[in-house]
């Protein structure tokens, strides 16, 4: 069995999430709640199910919405290339999600999203330069606008990473390490370079995963 712990600040609120799986044959068992579930007594608020074979699907239950999202992937080959495909459907909106991605090399990606239904679609292109800069420029067909992402590895453990929204002109700085001794930690900040007032907001996230 695994448990991870993640605990997440911002200036006006904090909160906590823990996550437990377990192995059963092929299938992993997952078990995730948050600070809600335990604060003012064993509760199902922020209680959610989940069983998952990797690689072909996973089930998800909100137990307090009593709320099913079934995930289905799937990896086919078209000219020798791998084409990723994931069905996402959440029974309780009753939204279907159609996401797939091609590989063309090691370096470069290009994938697609669409919501069925609406005029929501993205395109994404993604490459990868010396394995370490992530170039990720995406277009969304529905609002006619680009994102744009770029994410340095440094020293092995730590990434850096700045996104920009062209709709709503956010702008979005992230600092995170991965550590399997000493945890994992995101100190990011995002600011609207469209409001007068342009104050930063901070967050700041670590996450413990232990063996039981």
């Amino acid at each position: 069995m695994k448990a991870s712990f993640k605990a997440r600040y911002e200036p006006d609120k904090a909160a906590a999430f823990a996550t437990v799986t377990a192995n059963a044959g092929d299938f992993k068992l997952r078990a995730s709640m948050t600070d809600a579930t335990i604060v003012n007594g064993p509760c199902l608020n922020g209680l959610a199910l989940a069983v998952e074979k990797p690689g072909f699907f996973i089930i998800d239950y909100n137990v307090p919405k009593k709320d099913l999202r079934f995930q289905f992937m799937n990896t086919v080959r078209v000219a020798e290339k791998p084409v990723n495909l994931t069905y996402i459907h959440s029974k309780g909106d009753d939204r279907t999600i159609l996401d797939g991605s091609l590989v063309l090399d090691p370096a470069n990606k290009v994938s697609a999203n669409h919501v069925l239904g609406t005029g929501n679609a993205k395109l994404k292109y993604t490459y990868v330069h010396g394995g370490l800069t992530t170039f990720e420029p995406s277009y969304h067909l529905g609002r006619n606008s680009w994102d744009f992402m770029v994410a340095r590895k440094v020293y092995g453990d730590d990434l850096f990473r700045a996104t920009y929204q062209t709709s709503s002109k956010n702008l979005g700085l992230e600092w995170s390490r991965t550590s399997k001794l000493n945890g994992s930690f995101k100190i990011s900040a995002s600011l609207n370079l469209a409001e007068e007032q342009k104050m930063p907001k901070l967050c700041a996230e670590t996450t413990w995963d232990f063996e039981m």
